[in-house]
């Protein structure tokens, strides 16, 4: 099978750099397929999701998609971010609806095409619990809410990819159990390959069929952890003995990468010889 993102021995210098942004990166995500990346501040993992994006341009390697090299962004792939970026003039209807009005969308676009998009606006608009809110404006919502709104506006265009650089991770801890059990369900019903950035070890394993843990300086990947859990995942599950072996064992592997444990047995020395 041709995977759907290919990444070969990608390289990702900033000028001026010590380190390399990303260092000999080589990884395959297969169709419909969840992966999350976690890591270090300073791992590389969110440039790497703007380079998937066609956002960001690599210094060395190959990037493909559908077995055509990334050049910059393109119809096929969808950002959604950390902040919700919004058009504050604009209603949620038209805020979801906007990607339609761009160019690369309305050429040759015929009025069939014009009904099939406010029809999938609507459609849209129930998945994610909005029809109640579809006229209003972004600042008469709540963060989970105008979430919700950014979703839905990158997934109007049937976007094959979905990248998402930790989207919940300005949301309180009940929004964010909802927001993923509603990401979740999309995968199910959009069969999106979707490639999800975070910080949250727990959010990581909750969604992901696979983690990639990234090291900092270099950023690099250091490990893939497949995930033991079924297709169908019920909060429940974070209960569960695999997910908290899990959970540690990333968090320890996290903490050797990037230092912090060195870094904590140097003050725990410091502390002693204080004490002294």
């Amino acid at each position: 099978m041709t995977p759907k993102i290919d990444v070969r021995q990608l390289f990702k210098r900033y000028e001026g750099a010590a380190h390399d942004a990303l260092q000999n990166v080589s990884l395959q995500i297969q169709p419909n397929e969840f992966v999350t990346f976690v890591g270090a501040s300073g791992c590389g993992k969110s440039t790497l999701l703007r380079t998937i994006g066609g956002l960001e341009h690599h210094t060395g390697g190959e990037l493909q998609v559908d077995g055509l090299p990334v050049k910059g962004p393109g119809p096929e792939r969808a950002m959604v971010f950390q902040h919700y970026s919004l058009y504050p003039w604009m209603s949620v209807r038209e805020n979801i609806k906007f990607c339609r009005q761009l160019k690369v969308h309305t050429n040759e676009r015929t009025s069939a095409d014009v009904e099939a998009a406010a029809g999938r606006a609507d459609a849209l608009l129930r998945l994610m619990g909005l029809g109640h809110v579809a006229d209003a404006w972004p600042n008469q919502l709540s963060g989970g809410m105008q979430q919700r709104v950014a979703i839905a506006r990158a997934l109007m265009s049937r976007p094959e990819i979905l990248l998402m650089d930790e989207p919940f991770g300005a949301l309180d801890a009940q929004t964010r159990e909802v927001m993923h059990d509603l990401i979740l369900h999309v995968h199910r019903l959009e069969k999106a390959t979707i490639v999800f950035v975070t910080h949250d070890v727990e959010e990581a394993i909750y969604l992901g069929q696979r983690i990639v843990l990234m090291a900092p300086r270099p950023g690099r990947i250091d490990t893939i952890y497949e995930v033991p859990l079924p297709a169908q995942r019920t909060q429940d599950m974070k209960h569960a003995p695999e997910f908290l072996q899990l959970k540690r064992q990333i968090l320890d592997r996290i903490k050797e990468t990037s230092g912090m444990k060195t870094d904590l047995d140097l003050l725990e020395q410091l502390s002693r010889t204080a004490e002294a």
